[in-house]
């Protein structure tokens, strides 16, 4: 029984019944069907005109290409034929051709072009691109002459200092971050200059740097958990490149970010759980690496103000970061006597141990030391912890220890290549009255010469300058040999005799009693927390000018004491004669390229 619920859906669609169509028109449409397949076909006439247009063209390119007294470009057939290794050959032709045709409208030599514009451009950008060193600058300064500046301010220990060109960041351990900005090269300063003639003499430019800004936190503030600055002494500071942004880290396990032109707080990190130690931004960008007491390494990014991420794998507290370009870090972590490369995007670390052995705690060199020192000279000393570190290049880096040892590293050892031992020399034995707590020290057992720490590690990127203090009164700079397997001595900072480069305890205290006019001797008195370098002009042409942190104490602590100054030092390092107009041993860039005044302010 069929009804209309069950029947099929196919079967209640209707059929629409064909249209009705007048015979006549259908006729009329078959007879229009006829005509139009009589008429001439229009397909010709649309590749004729292609074929017009496309001819139009390539005249238009032959006239352009006789105006310009090129050659004409092989057709598409023969860029089909070429494979992707003579297409870039050809292209690279094709750019240095380009090259010299923009230099020979100018007028130069052809000497000039292939050695100026060629070859150094194409050396500088492979040497940029891998990150190595590159650079023999050390032969072409004169540190000899190297002028010093002295500056400070009414504070405790200096424990750290940052650049940002003009500009200088220091800290200290009373809480206080100043801002300074320091004046023009000697060479280039500009003197005061009087319509009339006058017997007197013109006035003598600015030396000291000016002081612009200062802040200073309060200690009384430690259980408030908004408040923003530091509330223990200020370890670390660091400045971005853009000039944005300054960072510093405590004492207090703080790490806050502020605002380069103001000094004004713009973020309080409280992740770290004991004192920030070092920190350190990747070159060219805002990505910050930090390292802390709590044997952990943290990185920000300080474009967005936030966390990132956090690296562990020391086994003591990390004392000391250093970064170049590439998304790695290199840290140190005291007692454990590692060095770790973090290799941040593959998530690895590779890791170098220390701790020294029979072949490099030989004997100290008899020039580092005095005549009553000879006898101390038959001992080794065992690396007790890694305390400081710097980056030559992406694959280079150098260390500082407690042993007074400076090791060259390279990725491709796990052992230093190469290991300075004793470079700051060592400190006189104590007193039996200061080697024991007894009332009546036992005369017979004195005390035994111990190596002056390696405090402050800096260097050049990307070249062979290495520079290194410690609280002996000197600056001393080493050079990275031309194989890169050694460490050469280079000289001190500053006008020295030859028995006093060589660095014993009796100059030490001759050290000590220079009054601060004196010009034919330059020390650095106290304790060398910090060093800082950055390059005057084009390429390092008018110079280095290199920074220290100086202070009575060590930047961690008051088990040394030193006499001294707490505040900061400038050395400006012009470049020899001979240097200048000589061509540099290798052609390259870096990659990344890259007195108290009344005006300021307190916040």
């Amino acid at each position: 029984m069929s009804s209309f619920f069950t029947t099929p859906a196919s079967q209640k669609k209707r059929k629409r019944e064909a249209p009705t169509v007048d015979p006549s028109v259908k006729k009329k449409r078959v007879a229009a069907g006829d005509a139009s397949s009589k008429l001439p076909s229009r397909k010709p006439a649309k590749v004729a005109r292609d074929e017009s247009i496309s001819g139009s063209g390539s005249e238009d390119d032959e006239a352009l290409r006789r105006a310009n007294d090129e050659p004409a470009v092989s057709s598409e057939s023969e860029s089909e034929d070429e494979t992707g290794a003579e297409r870039r050959l050809r292209l690279a032709e094709q750019y240095l051709k380009n090259i010299k045709g923009e230099t020979e409208t100018v007028g130069f030599d052809a000497e000039d072009i292939d050695r100026d514009l060629i070859a150094e451009r194409l050396k500088e950008d492979t040497a940029a691109t891998k990150g190595r060193l590159y650079r023999h600058i050390t032969s072409n300064l004169d540190f000899s002459a190297a002028s010093k500046i002295q500056f400070r301010a009414d504070t405790q220990t200096t424990t750290s200092v940052a650049i940002c060109p003009p500009y200088v960041y220091t800290v200290s351990k009373d809480i206080t971050l100043i801002k300074w900005e320091l004046p023009a090269p000697a060479r280039s300063s500009p003197r005061n200059k009087k319509k009339k003639a006058t017997t007197k003499p013109p006035a003598p430019a600015r030396r000291r740097p000016t002081k612009l800004l200062y802040t200073r936190g309060n200690k009384n503030e430690s259980k408030n958990p908004k408040y923003q600055h530091h509330t223990a002494p200020i370890l670390t500071v660091a400045a971005s490149a853009d000039g944005k942004y300054v960072a510093t880290g405590g004492a207090d396990k703080r790490l806050i970010i502020w605002s380069a032109i103001d000094l004004k707080p713009l973020r309080v990190f409280t992740q770290h759980r004991d004192a920030v130690t070092s920190l350190a931004f990747r070159r060219g960008t805002n990505q910050l690496y930090s390292s802390s007491k709590d044997r952990t390494i943290k990185t920000w990014s300080l474009d967005e103000l936030g966390y990132m991420e956090t690296l562990f794998g020391h086994q003591d507290e990390v004392v000391d970061i250093a970064a170049l370009a590439m998304e790695r870090c290199v840290s140190v972590g005291a007692r454990d006597r590692t060095a770790r490369l973090w290799k941040v995007a593959e998530e690895s670390q590779l890791v170098f141990r220390g701790g020294g052995s029979s072949e490099k705690r030989k004997a100290v060199p008899k020039d580092l030391l005095t005549k009553g020192d000879l006898a101390a000279s038959r001992t080794s000393y065992a690396e007790g912890g890694i305390d400081r570190v710097a980056m030559i290049d992406e694959e280079m880096f150098v260390t500082g220890s407690d042993n007074g040892g400076i090791s060259l590293w390279s990725l491709h050892k796990k052992k230093p290549v190469f290991t300075v031992p004793v470079a700051h020399g060592l400190d006189p034995a104590l007193k039996p009255e200061e080697a024991s707590a007894e009332e009546v020290p036992d005369r017979k057992v004195p005390g035994e010469p111990q190596p002056r720490w390696i405090t402050a590690l800096a260097t050049v990127p990307y070249s062979d300058l290495i520079l290194s203090g410690s609280w002996d009164g000197w600056v001393r700079v080493w050079r990275v040999s031309e194989d890169k397997k050694r460490l050469e001595e280079a000289g001190v900072l500053g006008k020295v005799s030859e028995d006093e480069g060589r660095n014993g305890h009796i100059e030490i205290a001759k050290a000590n009693e220079v009054q601060a006019g004196d010009d034919e001797r330059v020390f650095v008195r106290g304790v060398v927390n910090d060093i800082e370098v950055f390059e005057r002009g084009d390429r390092g042409k008018d110079g280095l000018c290199v920074i220290l942190a100086t202070g009575k104490e060590h930047r961690f602590g008051r088990w040394k004491t030193v006499k001294g100054k707490n505040g900061a030092v400038i050395f400006e390092v012009h470049t020899t004669t001979a240097g200048a107009a000589a061509e540099p041993a290798t052609n390259g860039v870096d990659p990344a390229d890259v007195g108290d005044s009344d005006k300021q302010s307190k916040i």
